[in-house]
């Protein structure tokens, strides 16, 4: 979905500028405000609809389009604010859609499939969730939760930690690096997630897969990054349970590399977006090399 202007501002170059009414104002205003509101409201509707359909094809092209609407909101604080507001109603909430239906653990839906096929009352059998859904679906997630930070609670209350750690443990490189990514916005200002990092021992997780050297670079790179951001920009880093990550990180990864890590972390303050990427992608490049020295 793409936000456009309403056809009420238009102005005509031929129109003399004259200063509108403080009435007229307010009720352009109004209007604008409701049709932002109407059309938040619909594309979420009928993103989540096709989010909850039994087949895979179906909620990719649903996750398309929340993802999509996404990136338009995260254009002005004005529609930031209405999607966060939409985010109180359990009907357009999208984080317990995501973890009901494409980030639905494998094993659970095929014994739903199994049960559905021999019960009487059975009326549909929901396909498993394919490799770019889950990806999409992770990508849905990270951008809900940055936009609307009380979207972490929602992830907490689905067991989200636990999930993505078995999606990092089990699934290819697409899932894998959009999972990395998902885990720390989840975290972001979330103790209660980051103590969930801590018991799924997802240091660990992340050390095995970048200490390998079969596996992709590019993956491997993502994880870098992912302890770049984690030790430096995660809140809650100087005190349990982050305090734990940093031995975590020395004794999976070897002083040398836990070093570097906790000197270059603190990157980027006083960067503009493009640049503390550009910074990321070379810290991590040295992180990486540190490793496979060690």
């Amino acid at each position: 979905m793409y936000l456009k202007k309403p056809f009420w501002n238009a102005s005509s170059a031929s129109e003399p500028e004259t200063q509108p009414e403080s009435a007229v104002v307010e009720l352009v205003n109004s209007l604008d405000q409701q049709r932002l509101h109407r059309e938040v409201t619909l594309a979420l509707r009928t993103g989540l609809r096709e989010a909850r359909a039994e087949f895979s094809f179906l909620r990719v092209r649903g996750l398309r389009s929340i993802l999509k609407f996404l990136r338009c909101v995260a254009e002005s604080d004005s529609t930031i604010n209405l999607f966060s507001s939409t985010q109180s109603i359990p009907e357009l909430q999208v984080v317990p859609v995501l973890f009901q239906h494409s980030l639905k653990d494998l094993e659970d839906q095929t014994v739903t499939n199994v049960e559905h096929i021999f019960s009487v009352e059975a009326i549909k059998i929901t396909s498993p969730s394919m490799d770019d859904e889950v990806a999409l679906a992770l990508r849905v997630l990270e951008g809900c939760c940055l936009l609307h930070p009380p979207s972490t609670i929602l992830a907490h209350q689905h067991n989200a930690i636990p999930v993505l750690m078995n999606i990092l443990s089990t699934r290819g490189v697409l899932e894998q690096g959009a999972c990395l990514d998902a885990l720390i916005s989840i975290m972001l200002d979330s103790s209660a997630n980051q103590m969930d990092f801590e018991r799924c021992n997802g240091i660990e997780e992340v050390a095995v897969l970048i200490r390998d050297q079969q596996i992709d670079e590019i993956l491997r790179l993502k994880c870098g990054e992912f302890l770049l951001l984690l030790i430096g920009h995660v809140d809650g880093r100087d005190k349990p349970p982050m305090a734990s990550i940093h031995e975590d990180v020395r004794r999976f990864l070897g002083e040398k590399s836990a070093s570097l890590i906790w000197a270059a972390s603190q990157f980027g303050s006083t960067l503009d977006p493009e640049e503390r990427l550009t910074t990321l992608h070379i810290l991590a490049r040295r992180v990486l090399e540190s490793i496979d020295l060690y």
